[in-house]
């Protein structure tokens, strides 16, 4: 059942490859390409290259690339050089991408050549200077197409899949982000126990990649999984439901990863023009956020495509279920959890076990659980239970044992599969002078499932601009986590302790 075979330092698992079938495509995007046999050669350079510079075994390495070949190819050489890869979105604010590069303690960032001056400017305000190599432009910089091109030196691969390998941010309940420490055994054993075994993943896909290099999502099912079954990917930069018709009208991918919100647009975009256009795709499957059950239903009926729904947090390197292809499965259902993992639904108040069909706070145990926050013992502590990773969701577990997910006791915001946390959001509003309190809540949105909306206290309500405000939080936020409206309010609900009443926020906003 579990594909154990898959499990190997990543060098082992690319020399293996290249051994295999050199030629083959490994991947590519709309600049380039790499063979697995490239792919080998140019990741064990940069490794070296990287050791060459200074690079010390478990120091941490930021990728502020878009999505791409050489994100990738970063991405791999760090974790073989024994660094600890910090993927960051290439759409961070400055703040965002600040608080990460100092919070992880980056010793290098490897970054594209038109984001180099703001990543100088930011280590000049944190008062340190990480090593920076840029691709693109040539300038005086280590230059990441030269340090592919050569080997510095002897070079061995770092064997331990145990130790940290990746630093993958998250947002919690907060609103600072949360530094999640990844092993390469954990993130390849879902390889091992899900996409192989569950999605059928193997060397004779090709993958249609519409996912977030950054997020733990993508870089387990779109980097990990895809050299450890030996299959080819092509890499959008950003998602376009125009680039990616345009793609599938190739007919060459049989596999596509996908959020709900992907799969909505594609749907809508195909029913409009009457365009199947996923007669070579075998499968679909989607995490991220909760997706309908009608939408899954809508998808394969037009489409006769299977999309497989999960259900998957960064702390467990990614899947916790995962439904299963063919017809046993239950309309809104996120499926079943992974073979080897074990997961509770516990009474949020008595930490019981609740019967089947009763609502309780899914927590997990397994292989692919996190080793903590990085220097967040406490935080960590909170997370993990003797053993038990508490997730803060809520969910129902029928006789079957399909799992639901019903809600969250976490507070976080999910906007078409990316995470929002409300607390990070009213610490940016606050920032502005004419707020004098604030709250962040989630609405229903048809297309994204959930968009961040504020409830503003104003000191002043006569001089209120709105605009103004909105634009405070595009420069100090990425853009979805911007409020899509901003309400005025004459006061935020809050519980006796000072806790917001969010549910109740909601319900005046709705009642209104």
């Amino acid at each position: 059942m579990i594909h154990f075979e898959l499990i190997a330092p990543v060098g082992e698992i690319l020399r293996r490859n290249a051994s295999l079938h050199p030629e083959k495509l490994a991947f590519e995007d709309k600049s380039r390409a790499v063979s697995y046999g490239r792919l080998n050669t140019e990741t064990e350079n940069l490794a070296s290259q990287l050791i060459a510079l200074g690079l010390q075994k478990g120091q941490t390495v930021a990728i502020f690339l878009p999505n791409s070949v050489n994100w990738v190819v970063s991405c791999l050489a760090i974790v073989r050089a024994g660094g600890i890869a910090v993927p960051v979105s290439i759409e961070s604010s400055d703040v965002e991408l600040s608080y990460r590069i100092t919070d992880a303690d980056c010793a290098i960032v490897i970054t594209h050549a038109d984001r180099r001056s703001a990543v100088e400017a930011l280590s000049q305000g944190i008062g340190r200077r990480p090593l920076l190599i840029t691709d693109g432009l040539k300038s005086d910089l280590p230059d990441f197409a030269t340090l592919t091109q050569t080997r510095a030196a002897v070079f061995e691969d770092d064997q331990d899949i145990d130790r940290p390998a990746y630093i993958v941010y998250t947002s919690g309940t907060t609103g600072q982000p949360k530094g999640v420490l990844l092993s390469t055994r954990s993130m390849l054993w879902v390889t091992a126990a899900c996409w192989a075994p569950i999605a059928g993943l193997s060397d004779k896909d090709v993958v249609l990649n519409t996912l977030p290099l950054y997020h733990s999502y993508a870089l387990n099912i779109a980097v990990l999984s895809i050299i450890a079954t030996g299959a080819s990917e092509y890499i959008m930069e950003k998602f376009s439901t125009s680039q990616g018709t345009e793609l599938l009208r190739s007919g060459r991918f049989t596999f596509m990863p996908g959020v709900p919100t992907a799969f909505h647009y594609f749907l809508s975009a195909c029913q409009t023009s009457g365009e199947k256009l996923l007669s070579s795709v075998r499968l679909c499957v989607s995490a991220g956020a909760i997706m309908p059950g009608t939408l899954n239903q809508d998808f394969e009926e037009f489409f006769g495509v299977p999309l497989l729904d999960g259900y998957g947090i960064t702390e467990t390197s990614t899947m916790v279920t995962m439904n299963w292809p063919g017809a046993c499965r239950v309309p809104g259902s996120c499926g079943l959890p992974l073979p080897g993992l074990t997961v509770r639904l516990l009474d949020p108040k008595t930490g019981a076990d609740v019967p089947f069909g009763t609502e309780g706070e899914l927590v997990c145990k397994g292989p692919n659980l996190m080793q903590g926050y990085h220097n967040k013992p406490q935080e960590t502590q909170k997370a993990i239970v003797d053993g038990w990773y508490r997730t803060g969701d809520l969910a129902r577990c029928d006789v079957n044992g399909f799992l639901t997910i019903t809600g969250r006791l976490k507070e976080l915001i999910i906007r078409g599969g990316q995470n929002v946390a409300p607390a990070e959001v009213e610490e940016t509003i606050l920032l502005d002078d004419a707020v004098m309190d604030c709250a962040v809540i989630g609405m229903p949105h048809t297309m994204l499932g959930e968009v961040p909306v504020a409830c503003v206290v104003l000191k002043s309500p006569d001089s209120f601009d709105e605009q103004a405000l909105l634009q405070h939080c595009r420069q100090r936020l990425s853009a979805y986590k911007v409020p899509d409206r901003i309400f005025i309010v004459n006061e935020i609900p809050r519980t006796g302790s000072g806790k917001i009443l969010r549910v109740k926020l909601r319900e005046n906003l709705q009642a209104a």
